[in-house]
This record gives structure tokens, sequence and C-alpha cells, in this order.
């Protein structure tokens, strides 16, 4: 299976081959960020993900879309540098070798990197709406988390089951390779979904984890609670939160409660800020 980095329009959005790239109309939303005229910007190396055993000297024959995405989507022309990787550890620099619409990497060399977090935290995440789940995975895996355990609650407007399940799974799991080609990541996160909310708890406990639940009713605060690079094991729940039995069924199971500020976040936002303030104290943002 080949992956490589989803591209974005000016809005943010997914933008597919083909798509144009014309400028936004009148009162349309603007990029977040702006370089000055004169900045000099560290272009990072195209990368291509394949669930293969790669090794040095080896050429590699890509898929007709990926070719299509080197050749024509980012214009990349014969013996360009490009980087693969297969979630196994490193990386492998190559170049290009293109024949009309074909296209070969021809590997040479390999670069053990690591850009893994040395803090272990796996975000548990109530079942929420698509767009807000995919956004979750996304920037989760730009912040280093190292699993997913994707949960149903009471309180969750997606009930997913048989063939559904299946396909809103894979969907995520290619959400976190397109993250990972993205942000240097070469290995992927783990992505598992369970029947019930105490089967997700328990396995996100395993490997003696510190299980917390995400409280905004509670007392205790992160700097009170964390310390060491974990593991950790970080409980979302859907909108409008977990209810009381669950919450109690987590308490129960070892986990302890944190809040994070005054303010009430939504699910989306919740995770995200839990897994900063974990990299925060014991990770790679200190």
């Amino acid at each position: 299976m080949w992956r490589t980095c989803a591209q974005h329009d000016f809005r943010g959005r997914t933008r597919s081959a083909g798509d144009s790239e014309e400028a936004p109309e009148a009162g349309a939303s603007r990029p977040l960020f702006f370089f000055p005229p004169h900045a000099t910007l560290k272009m990072t190396l195209p990368r291509f993900y394949v669930e293969a055993d790669l090794t040095v000297g080896q050429a590699v024959l890509l898929p007709l879309s990926i070719a299509h995405h080197a050749l024509r989507v980012l214009r990349l022309r014969d013996g360009a540098a490009i980087t693969l990787f297969n979630g196994r550890g490193g990386e492998y620099a190559g170049r290009l070798a293109a024949d009309g619409g074909r296209a070969t990497a021809h590997l040479e060399r390999f670069d053990p990197i690591d850009r893994e977090s040395p803090l272990q935290a796996t975000l548990v995440q109530a079942w929420v709406a698509a767009e807000k789940l995919e956004f979750i995975v996304e920037k989760a895996v730009e912040l280093g988390a190292a699993s997913f355990v994707f949960v149903p609650a009471a309180r969750s407007v997606v009930q997913l089951a048989g063939k559904r399940l299946e396909r809103r799974l894979q969907r995520l799991k290619d959400i976190a390779v397109a993250a990972c080609c993205q942000c240097g990541r070469n290995r992927i996160p783990g992505l598992v979904a369970t029947a019930t909310l105490s089967e997700g708890l328990a396995l996100a406990l395993e490997r003696r984890a510190t299980g917390i639940l995400l409280d905004p009713h509670d007392a205790h605060a992160p700097s009170s609670m964390l310390s060491g690079s974990g593991p950790f094991s970080l409980v979302v729940g859907p909108e409008g939160g977990l209810d009381d039995v669950e919450s109690e069924l987590a308490t129960r199971m070892g986990y302890r409660r944190m809040r994070l500020g005054p303010r009430i976040l939504r699910t989306e936002t919740a995770g995200l800020a839990g897994l900063v303030t974990l990299q925060l104290l014991g990770g790679d943002l200190r």
C-alpha cells in the first residue's frame, strides 16, 4: 500500500489532483501564516509511504497513482530527490526516474532518524462526527500520539459496526499515514476500535499506563498529577462528554480525573490540548 501527503488549498481543505489553485475571492478566508518576501524556507523532500521491505540500492517501481501524483501534481522531474519510508523506523533517500507516465524510486541511502516522542501517549477517543474525528487524528499524529483507541459512548452521535466500522477505521488509518508523511514521522501510530467502552479503557491501560480522564469539573490540574514520560492513556468523551455511569466506570478502572483550565473544551479540542500538556511536561515539547 502506498500513500503520499494530501495537498491542501488556501482554505485548508484537502485538494485532489486536478483541482484549481486560483486565488481566493474577495472576503474568502486567507492562510493563517505569512512569510516575509525574503524569507528563506527549508523545503522538505516529497515523502511516500510503502508497506514493503526496502533496502539501499533497490529500484522501487511506483504504482500509477503515486507516479501520477509525483509527476503531474507535484511536477517532480527525472532525477528529483524523494524520500520513502515503510513505517518500521527510519527513511530512505532516493532519486526519481521518470519514463513517460511511469516512475521508479532508486534508493540511495538509509537514515535511521527517529522523530517519535519519548512520551508514549494513547488517545482513547469516543466516536464523533467523521470530519471532527479526521481532524483529531491528523493533529494528534502531528503532536506525537503513539496510538489511538476508538470507543462507543452513550452520548456519541455516531454508532458504527460491521462494514461501516471497517471503512471508517481504514479512512482514519489513511489520515494517520498522510499526517506522518507531512510531519516527518517514520512510524505509523496504531489505530483500533473496540465494541464497548470498558474494552477500550482496559486495552489502553495495558503496559501499566497511567490513565487520565479529562473532566472539566475536576479539581486536579496537570502539574499536580503528571510526571515522567508515561506511558499515558488520555480519555476524551464525545460531544457532551461521558455520562456519570461511564465516568465512574473509568474511575473504578484506575483512571484519574484531570481538568485543563477553567473553560469547557470541545471534544476535538480537549484531546489535542491534553496531548500538548503531556508533551510539555514529559515529552519533546519541553
